[in-house]
C-alpha cells in the first residue's frame, strides 16, 4: 500500500527541519507576490534555504506560483520560474494558464502541480491540465469522499487534497477592509500582512467568527472552522491519494507541528496496523481540540456532506 505525502505549509524556514523531524516530507512555500494564502512569506533567499534543508533530509520543497496574474506581473514570470528551477524547487504549483506558458520557456525541467482552489471538481479537468503539461492536481475543498475517490480511480495525475486545516471561502482583489476603513476616514495598517492582528468576521445568527486578512492578492475571507479529518484516513489511503496536505495559515509553529506529529503517526498506523489506528483515533482528535486556537473549532469540511451549490 503507497504512504501519502505529508505536506505542510511551513510559516518559516526555522519549521523545516523541525517539521521534518515531526514527519513531514514535503512544504509549499512561497511570496505572496505569485502565490496565495501561504502561512509565511519565503524570499527567494528563504525558498533556496527551505530547498537546502528540506533535500538534505530527504524532503521535498514546492513553490506557490497560483495567483491571479494580470498583465503587470506576466513579464516577472519566467525569471522567477527559472529562478526556481535552479534552486531546486521539486514542483511549482500554478493555477493560472499563463505560468504554463512561461514555464515551457523558461524552466522547461520544472514539474507543475495544477491547482485553483475551486476548479478541480472532476478527473476530466485533472486529466486536461495532464496533458497539458501538469503532472498533480490539486482537488477543490468544497468534494465529498465519494467524488474524491472517484477522481483518484480515474485520474492520469497525482492528485492531492486537504486534510488539515482552515480552508478559503472568499477572495476580491480588492482591499476591501481596507477601503472600508478608509471610507470611514480611518487607515488600516496592512504593513506586514499582519495576519495575527485578528480581524474576523462575526456570523451572530450562527455564532460564527470568519478570519478576514488582506495582502498584495487582496481580501481572503477564511472558514470559521478547521478541517480535520485525522480519523478518516482510511478510504483516501487505500484509493491511493498522493498528498495530505496540512495547511498552516494562520497558525503557531509549535500547532503545526505537534499536528503534523499526530497525522504521520495516523497514516502510518493505518497502513501497518489498522485495529491500533481505530483504537487512537479518539486520543488525536481529544489532543487537537486541546491545542485549537480560541474560538475555532475541528469538523470534517465537506468529506461527508453533499455540496449543494
Amino acid at each position: 500500500m503507497k504512504t501519502p505525502e505529508l505536506l505542510v505549509t511551513p510559516i518559516n524556514t526555522a519549521d523545516i527541519l523541525p517539521l521534518i523531524q515531526a514527519g513531514a516530507t514535503a512544504f509549499l512555500v512561497g511570496e505572496q507576490r505569485y502565490g496565495l494564502r501561504l502561512a509565511g512569506e519565503f524570499t527567494r533567499e528563504d525558498i533556496q534555504t527551505a530547498v537546502n534543508i528540506a533535500h538534505k533530509e530527504g524532503a521535498k520543497v514546492y513553490a506557490a506560483v497560483n495567483g491571479l496574474f494580470h498583465n503587470d506581473k506576466v513579464a516577472e514570470l519566467g525569471d522567477y520560474l527559472a529562478f526556481l528551477s535552479e534552486a531546486g524547487v521539486d514542483a511549482a504549483v500554478f493555477g493560472d494558464p499563463a505560468v504554463l506558458m512561461a514555464a515551457r520557456e523558461s524552466a522547461p525541467e520544472l514539474k507543475l502541480y495544477w491547482s485553483t482552489e475551486t476548479t478541480g471538481t472532476n478527473y476530466y479537468t485533472c486529466n486536461y491540465w495532464g496533458r497539458k503539461g501538469a503532472v498533480r492536481a490539486v482537488l477543490a475543498k468544497e468534494l465529498n469522499m465519494d467524488s474524491i475517490v472517484e477522481i483518484k480511480e480515474n485520474a492520469e495525475v497525482e492528485i492531492e487534497i486537504q486534510v488539515h486545516g482552515m480552508t478559503c471561502m472568499f477572495q476580491s482583489k480588492r482591499s476591501l477592509v481596507g477601503n472600508y476603513f478608509e471610507y470611514q476616514g480611518k487607515v488600516m495598517d496592512i504593513e506586514g500582512k499582519k495576519k495575527e492582528t485578528g480581524l474576523f468576521l462575526h456570523d451572530k445568527e450562527r455564532d460564527n467568527k470568519y478570519p478576514i486578512f488582506e495582502d498584495e492578492n487582496g481580501t481572503h475571507i477564511m472558514s470559521p472552522n478547521d478541517v480535520c479529518i485525522i480519523d478518516e484516513l482510511e478510504e483516501l489511503i487505500d484509493a491511493g491519494v498522493d498528498s495530505f496536505k496540512i495547511d498552516g495559515v494562520l497558525k503557531s509553529s509549535e500547532y503545526l507541528i505537534e499536528v503534523t506529529r499526530m497525522y504521520r503517526e495516523a497514516i502510518d498506523l493505518c497502513i501497518e496496523n489498522r485495529d491500533e489506528y481505530e483504537d487512537k483515533k479518539e486520543g488525536w482528535i481529544e489532543r487537537i481540540e486541546s491545542i485549537q486556537p480560541v474560538n475555532r473549532s475541528i469538523d470534517t469540511g465537506f468529506f461527508f456532506k453533499e455540496t449543494v451549490y
